[in-house]
C-alpha cells in the first residue's frame, strides 16, 4: 500500500516548543508561527511552502515494558491535522517522540472507532486520504484520542490526547491554508 505522505523539514523542524509539566499536559506552547490556540489545540502556519496544522500534546502518557511502568526519554509527542495551500483535505499524523518498531503500526482509538496508522521512523499516518477522512470525522465527534505503539527498543506506549477544541482548531487551520 503506497503511503500518500511526505514530511519535509517544514513540519518536522517547526518551532514547536512544548513545556511539559509533571502531569504530562502541555503548560505552554511558543512559536513564531502560532496563529491561534483553541483549548488543548494550537494552530500553526508555515509560509514556504504553505502548510497549516492543528496540533496538540498528550494529556496523559504511559510507558511500559513487560507490563510494568517505566520511565523513558521521549522527544515531542504530538498529534496533527495538517492542511496544505489551496484548501486541501486534512492529513492526520502522529509523532511519538521515538523511533517506532520496524514494520509496526500505531493503534488509534477514538470512542468505539479503531484505526491503524502506518509507522516510519518517528512518524505515523493513515494509509489513504479516505482513512484520513474517517479519522478526522471521528476526531471531530470524539472526546479523546488514544494512540498505542511500540518503540524500536520494545517499550509499549499509550498516549491520550484530549479532543476538546479540535474542531475549532482544525477549522482555523483549514481557513488559514484555503487562501
Amino acid at each position: 500500500m503506497a503511503l500518500h505522505r511526505h514530511f519535509g523539514t517544514t513540519l518536522a523542524s517547526a518551532a514547536l516548543i512544548l513545556v511539559m509539566g509533571a502531569s504530562g499536559t502541555a503548560q505552554a506552547q511558543q512559536s513564531t508561527n502560532r496563529v491561534a490556540a483553541e483549548t488543548d489545540w494550537s494552530v500553526f502556519v508555515e509560509e514556504s511552502p504553505k502548510e497549516c496544522w492543528a496540533v496538540s500534546a498528550p494529556r496523559e502518557t504511559v510507558n511500559t515494558r513487560g507490563g510494568q511502568p517505566v520511565q523513558v526519554r521521549r522527544g515531542n509527542i504530538l498529534l496533527f491535522a495538517t492542511y496544505r495551500a489551496g484548501g486541501s483535505a486534512p492529513e492526520i499524523s502522529f509523532t511519538g517522540g521515538y523511533p517506532f518498531a520496524g514494520d509496526s503500526t500505531v493503534g488509534l482509538t477514538i470512542g468505539t472507532n479503531e484505526f491503524q496508522l502506518f509507522a516510519d521512523g518517528e512518524w505515523a499516518w493513515a494509509a489513504s486520504p479516505e482513512d484520513d477522512q474517517r479519522i478526522f470525522a471521528a476526531m471531530r465527534g470524539g472526546a479523546d484520542a488514544v494512540l498505542t505503539a511500540r518503540s524500536s527498543r520494545g517499550t509499549a506506549t499509550r498516549d491520550t490526547f484530549s479532543l476538546f477544541g479540535f474542531s475549532a482548531a482544525s477549522d482555523e487551520a483549514g481557513r488559514q491554508c484555503a487562501s
